[in-house]
């Protein structure tokens, strides 16, 4: 775990949760997925212009097609390291992806 950061940094982002009462407002997505699936009806597509950074480590690893039939995917990167906690992980890595998205839609 470490090498990727530090304890101090874990605890940190621990604190940040435990002080401010925000582990139930952060853990309400993955509860609502399970329980209230959001589904698009057949056909439907998300206009929004959409990114995927995809890390091999990530909980949930769609195919590129599967993102492709529901969104307007402008800008999809597989990653070579990293996983569920990215920003912690990897932050330049996902800084940079997500420059070169907004810079691709300019």
């Amino acid at each position: 775990m470490e090498r990727r950061y530090s304890k101090d940094q874990l605890l940190t982002n621990i604190m940040i949760y435990w002080v401010t009462h925000s582990i139930n407002s952060s853990a309400r997505l993955y509860y609502e997925q399970h329980h209230h699936p959001f589904r698009l009806a057949p056909g439907e597509k998300c206009q929004a212009p959409t990114a995927v950074a995809l890390f091999p480590k990530e909980l949930s690893r769609p195919p590129r097609r599967w993102a492709e039939r529901i969104y307007n995917l402008k800008r999809f990167t597989i990653m070579p390291s990293g996983g569920h906690f990215a920003a912690m992980e990897e932050p330049a890595a996902l800084a940079a992806d997500i420059r070169a998205f907004f810079r691709e839609l300019s």
